[in-house]
Order: C-alpha cells, then sequence, then structure tokens
C-alpha cells in the first residue's frame, strides 16, 4: 500500500475538524462568505500537494473557487478586502482575530496572496508552504477567538457593518 504523503495527513486533519457546536448561520453573511472562501483555499492549496493537480478532486476544487471567485465580485461581498486592510490600519486588536495567513493575504504590506487559488506567502519563492504550515492554517480557522468574531453582533460584524455604512 503507498504512503500517504504529509500533505495528504494535513488534508485529513482539516476534514477531521467539525464545526458542529457552531450556529454558522448565525455568522455575519459577509464574514460567512469569506470565512468557507479562506477555508475553500487552504483545502486547494493541500490538495494540490496531496493529489495529482488535475485529479477529479482538483479540477472540482478549481470550478467551485472560480464560482466563489465570480460571487466575491458582488457589491455586497467585495467590501471585505478593504475592510481587512481598513481593520489593520485603524483595530488592530481585531485585525489579529483573523488567522495568520488571512492577516498576511489581505494586509496592503505583505506579498502573500491567492495565485492560481493557493495560498503564497511570497511570490518569488518556488517552494511549497510545508505541511506544518498548513496544519496550523487549519487549527487558526478553528479558533474560538476567530469562530467568536464570525458571529453577528461580535465586534469584528458590528465594525464590518459600520464600515459597509461608511462605504455608501
Amino acid at each position: 500500500m503507498p504512503e500517504v504523503n504529509e500533505y495528504a495527513r494535513v488534508l485529513q486533519i482539516l476534514y477531521n475538524k467539525s464545526l458542529i457546536l457552531e450556529q454558522t448561520s448565525d455568522f455575519h453573511p459577509v464574514l460567512r462568505f469569506w470565512y468557507f472562501d479562506a477555508m475553500a483555499h487552504l483545502d486547494y492549496s493541500i490538495s494540490v500537494l496531496s493529489y495529482n493537480a488535475d485529479s477529479p478532486r482538483n479540477l472540482m476544487s478549481r470550478e467551485y473557487l472560480k464560482h466563489r471567485a465570480d460571487q466575491a465580485a458582488d457589491i455586497s461581498l467585495a467590501v471585505f478586502p478593504a475592510f481587512l486592510a481598513w481593520l489593520e490600519e485603524n483595530h488592530i486588536a481585531d485585525f489579529e482575530k483573523f488567522p495568520l495567513f488571512i492577516q498576511k493575504i489581505y494586509s496592503l504590506k505583505d506579498p502573500a496572496s491567492y495565485r492560481s487559488f493557493r495560498i503564497n506567502f511570497n511570490p518569488d519563492d518556488k517552494r511549497a508552504v510545508p505541511p506544518e504550515h498548513f496544519q496550523m492554517m487549519v487549527d487558526e480557522m478553528f479558533e474560538r477567538s476567530y469562530l467568536s468574531a464570525q458571529y453577528n453582533g461580535s465586534s469584528v460584524a458590528q465594525k464590518l457593518d459600520e464600515f459597509i455604512a461608511s462605504c455608501r
């Protein structure tokens, strides 16, 4: 039997996590969309290192992420990147409730981004993100402080509503 690679192990850790104790329907709608968007990018980033890039699993994930990219262009959702940049400048404590990889992706001061739907911290570095870094990202996605910040009524959700109102 072939050995499971180290990235597939991290993917299994992700799939063993659960939001069963959360009421994701009570997440702020914009924060909910971007929570699952980050989760989809994380899943895809690990999957392309776990399986052949053109496996049915990865092909389906790419199609799903293309669809999410179209949804993200919706005016009600498109405010999120600017909101995180504003949080970073004005409310660092709330900004730091987000997982580090999300902070880096949306920071205007950091070169990190999603490239071909994959998490990329340094566009000049051609090496894969180490599996232990992905495991930390997975764990951060389920940290209590981050999940609590997703709910309607949280300080992050309130600031997001204020930010959206100020953009009108």
